[in-house]
This record gives C-alpha cells, structure tokens and sequence, in this order.
C-alpha cells in the first residue's frame, strides 16, 4: 500500500486501507490497463494512486490517473475525509473535436459514469480542456489532432460503519469515462454496466 508522511501501511486507518483493498480488486473493463503508481506526497496524509490506459488493437487510445486521498480529520473544501482526484486524457476525433458542446458532454460521461455504478458523491468540480495542434514546414505532412483533458476531484461518500468509501466503483466509473472519451462504446450486461477482466497491477517491490 502507498503510504505517505512517513506512516507506513500498517499503520494506516482501516477505512483507507479497505478502500485501497477494493481498487486492487476492482475488476474493469479489458481493454483498460491499471497499474499502481506513486502517490502524490503532500495533499493528504495517506494516497494511494493507479494509472489506467485504454487500448485498443494495440493503439493506446486514451490514458490517465486516478488518487485517492485520505485526512482522518477531514478537509473542509473536501467536506469528508476522503477525496478521488483523477485527470483523463485523449485524442479526439475530428468531428468531436469540434462539437461546441464537447465539455457539458464531456463531463456528463463521469457524472452519468459514477450514476450508473452507483457511486455516490458530493463536492465535486473539475475543468475540461481542449487543445488543437496545427503542424507546418517539416512537419507538414502530419494530421491536425485535438487532445482533450479532463480534471475532476469529488467526495466519493462513505459506506457505514466507518468502512470508507466504495472505492472500486468509483474507480470503474472513472475507467468508463477514459472509454467513453477514447471513443469506445458502453458495455452493458443485464443488470448495467459489466466489470470485464482486469484489475490494478502493483508496483513491483523495491528491494532494500
């Protein structure tokens, strides 16, 4: 487990280390690959992060970050104790990169995300942004692209009995969103969304 501030794992608070237990085990959709990453060092007192990129006949398509973060006294701009930041990013596809209403859209597929896995969730915000590339001279003969990338943080809410939040749906909504903005159809099952093969690769163990 990502431990941050010098508390080592065991020494987190059951909450958070459930919560981190359920995003090794979240299962996702195939064509996302997770990996555990460092966590970022001082925005919490315990985080814990994965890096998911989507592909897709061996063409990477979309790619981002997902940390969860844990302050066992609570943050005020976090109302809670816990806090789901994540960034997305992708190429776009030429008509999509000019639809006017790409953000609202855009930032409707995590919030339709996190309905439809039942992740419940307060405060959050975000920013969505487009950048277009123009190539010339040497570089003349390459296509005109547009990345999109979305910036989100919200509450995710807490489960009962101080058990923390549900954090594997939380991640899975995310992993929804990196699919739908490279451009990949939902999978749906008989009771909603499918959690495919897959799950959070660790970081190997550093020798000492």
């Amino acid at each position: 487990m990502a431990a941050v501030h010098g508390h080592s794992a065991d020494e987190a608070p059951f909450s958070f280390r459930r919560a981190v237990d359920g995003l090794r085990a979240a299962r996702v959709r195939a064509e996302v690959r997770i990996e555990e990453v460092t966590a970022p060092r001082r925005l919490a007192a315990y985080a814990y992060a994965v890096e998911a990129t989507v592909l897709s006949g061996g063409e990477e398509l979309a790619d981002g970050r997902l940390v969860l973060l844990h302050e066992p006294d609570g943050q005020e701009a976090w109302q809670g104790e816990f806090r789901v930041v994540t960034l997305t990013r992708a190429e776009l596809e030429p008509e999509m990169a000019a639809d006017p209403l790409l953000p609202e859209v855009s930032w409707s597929w995590l919030t339709g995300a996190l309905a439809s896995w039942g992740a419940a969730y307060h405060a959050a915000g975000g920013t969505v942004s487009r950048a277009s590339s123009h190539y010339f001279g040497g570089l003349a003969d390459r296509r005109d692209d547009t990345q999109i990338e979305i910036r989100a943080s919200w509450t995710p809410q807490e489960l009962p009995g101080g058990a923390g939040p549900d954090a594997a749906a939380h991640l899975a909504a995310f992993c929804d969103l990196l699919c739908a903005c490279a451009g990949l159809p939902p999978v749906e099952g008989a009771d909603g969304p499918v959690r495919a093969a897959g799950g959070v690769v660790p970081l190997p163990k550093r020798h000492t």
